[in-house]
């Protein structure tokens, strides 16, 4: 025998489903910061909410976060007190203080003879990125001043051949995608300066040498190479001419 729900409550749940989409909405949050959560589409469910038996905040499906009964009872379950506060005006979800055990889907839920998600968050908690090290490998002169650099991370690196008006990669390990969780890499020219970039979804850091720089050290470098090869290669006749000159007075 079928079961039919009653005509008002059929007619909120066909609204709620055609108004209020249930893809999860990707949200990325700093270690140690808080965030909100929003039902968009709140009013829908606030006028009709005295028709249902209560408003939910769940966490992954299966823990409760909120439990709100209209104009009876409004909850923050225990284990997420002082870690979680509820908005009843529009429904939101404040989560304080986020760690990485707190990862995971946030599902809003009215519940009548059925439960109907009107709100799902994807939530990533990361941690600020520390500052990638930027190493000079090797530099050569070939009408312009070659560099090549590695860019290193916590777990990956990639090398690349700069000079001053650009980079390309020649080696290392894969960069982390921007969407995972490995922070991703990149190693560009601006400003006359190679910048070696380490980034994720919610911080930035980097690492910068002067390509001018390095580039003239080398050259200085080279150059007193140079001008001590060359003054050897004088001096050396002479001191053996001084050298013979003295035998012969002494002779």
């Amino acid at each position: 025998m079928r079961t039919f729900l009653p005509f008002p409550i059929a007619i909120l749940l066909t609204l709620l489903q055609q108004a209020v989409s249930c893809s999860e909405t990707p949200v990325f949050v700093e270690k140690g910061q808080d965030v909100r959560l929003d039902v968009q589409e709140y009013m829908t469910v606030k006028e009709n909410l005295k028709r249902l038996n209560r408003f939910m905040w769940m966490f992954n499906t299966s823990d409760n976060v909120v439990i709100y009964v209209h104009e009876i009872v409004s909850q923050v379950t225990i284990k997420y007190q002082g870690r979680a506060e509820f908005i009843e005006g529009n429904f939101s979800l404040l989560l304080k203080n986020l760690n990485e055990g707190d990862s995971g889907c946030y599902t809003a839920v009215v519940s009548a003879d059925r439960n109907k998600e009107v709100a799902k968050y994807q939530i990533s908690v990361q941690e600020r990125v520390e500052p990638p090290v930027l190493r000079v490998d090797s530099v050569s002169f070939n009408a312009i001043c070659n560099v090549t650099v590695t860019c290193r991370g916590q777990s990956t690196s990639v090398t690349s051949s700069c000079n001053s008006s650009t980079c390309s990669q020649v080696g290392g390990e894969s960069r982390g995608a921007e969407t995972s969780t490995v922070p991703l890499l990149s190693v560009y020219v601006a400003g006359g300066s190679i910048i070696c970039n380490r980034s994720n979804q919610v911080s930035w850091a980097n690492n910068t040498k002067e390509i001018e720089t390095i580039c003239l050290s080398i050259s200085e470098r080279d150059r007193a190479d140079h001008n001590y090869a060359v003054t050897v290669r004088i001096q050396s006749p002479v001191i053996i001419i001084i050298f013979v000159v003295c035998a012969l007075i002494r002779w």
